[in-house]
């Protein structure tokens, strides 16, 4: 799935200036617990939280996740947008919760990554 249909899909809002650039997003996590997130594990992935702070772009660097969408109508603050333009990271807000979030995008055909 690309950006742009994760942007469409969960009536998201932009917050960074880190370019779609045609992304191609292959799995998605959804946790507020950056541990849990790092046991995700999948590259080229795409991490839905509610953490609202710099930490959750330091985790998304270390898994080479392209996309960290805030949920439940988080606003970013200034020093987790700063982070995530310098590292290239798109930032989106969602006002859908976690879950009806991980739903939309599932029913719109992206992976939770599990094993089956």
């Amino acid at each position: 799935m690309k950006l742009d249909q994760v942007l469409e899909v969960l009536e998201a809002q932009i917050c960074t200036d880190a370019p779609l650039n045609d992304i191609e997003i292959l799995a998605a996590c959804g946790s507020d617990l950056m541990s849990d997130a790092l046991a995700f594990g999948e590259n080229k992935g795409l991490l839905l939280t509610g953490l609202n702070n710099p930490q959750c772009i330091r985790t998304a660097e270390m898994m080479d996740i392209h996309c960290v969408v805030l949920v439940r109508g988080k606003e970013p603050d200034d020093a987790l947008v700063t982070l995530a333009n310098e590292k290239e990271i798109v930032v989106m807000r969602t006002d859908f919760s976690m879950y009806t979030s991980c739903g939309r995008l599932y029913e719109a055909g992206l992976s939770g990554g599990d094993i089956s």
